[in-house]
């Protein structure tokens, strides 16, 4: 089996690039700027975008872990121009979204058409629906790193973050093993936190307490702008989710204890790893 990872230097492509590696499995990785790469030894770079496959050597690849080409117009179409010109492919495992399990409009329309497409392509499939990734809590880092707290807002918001490393391994599961063909797995980490527990977990995982201050959605926005560089439709987007979690708590769903046999990596087992980039 020849297994070939899109957004292979991207949070999830890349972890699912390096669980395969130290597996031994063969694997291809594509990436935009190949110059740029930094991937494990044995594994082969390959240049090229999802927006135009028919120039991708796809030929011999049997397995995909395949992300949607959200920049685009279309990308639904470019994920079946994909699947038409890859004639040797057995297993498409989709980076998905959550927000088709939950079907919320403005943010699950393009991932669940792209599910579609795969579903329609003949070949055996796998969804992985991540839910918010703990690497999202990167936009809390400047001041865990200059002052050891956290400035937010909707202090009593409960989400239920995922590590990246968890969502690599499912979609691993499903690349290398039978038994996951037509299912569609939702991702949550283990623990449903409010914004303040999330700091406190952050803390634990450092070894330091992190602390938490409160601010307005429109201070918020104004931070993330200003000081964090997002765009203002990231920074609006990013909000949105966490005050719909003030009134609707994430879950935490089984699928990762169904397909792993273990629990999830917890928030602070997330810090402790990204350590380097909260100190």
């Amino acid at each position: 089996m020849t297994i070939l990872v899109t957004g292979a230097t991207g949070t999830i492509g890349g972890a699912v690039v390096r669980h395969l590696a130290a597996e031994g499995v063969p694997v291809k990785a594509l990436t935009r700027n190949p110059a740029k790469a930094v991937l494990p030894d044995g594994v082969e770079v390959v240049g090229g975008d999802l927006t135009r496959p028919a120039e991708l050597p796809l030929t011999g690849v049997t397995a995909v872990f395949l992300l949607a080409a959200i920049e685009s117009d279309d990308a639904a179409a470019h994920a079946k121009a994909f699947l038409d010109h890859a004639p040797d492919l057995r297993r498409v495992v989709f980076l998905s979204s959550s927000a088709v399990t939950a079907k919320r409009p403005g943010s699950y329309e393009l991932h669940h058409d792209v599910e579609q497409v795969v579903e329609r392509s003949g070949v055996a499939w796998t969804h992985v629906r991540p839910g918010e990734f703990m690497t999202n809590k990167l936009v809390w880092a400047r001041t865990i790193k200059s002052e050891d707290v956290v400035r937010a807002p909707f202090p009593e918001s409960v989400g239920a973050p995922v590590h990246e490393a968890d969502v690599a391994e499912v979609a691993v599961h499903a690349l290398r093993h039978d038994g996951h063909a037509g299912r569609a797995y939702t991702l949550s980490g283990p623990e449903a936190l409010t914004h303040r527990q999330q700091a406190e977990a952050i803390g634990r995982g450092l070894g330091r307490p992190i602390g938490f201050e409160r601010l307005t959605y429109g201070q918020a926005r104004a931070s993330l702008i200003r000081d964090e560089g997002l765009p203002w439709d990231v920074a609006e987007y990013l909000l949105g989710y966490m005050a719909q979690h003030a009134e609707e708590p994430a879950d935490v769903t089984p699928d990762f204890a169904e397909v792993t046999g273990r629990r999830g990596r917890t928030l602070a087992e997330w810090a402790a790893d990204h350590a380097a980039d909260l100190t």
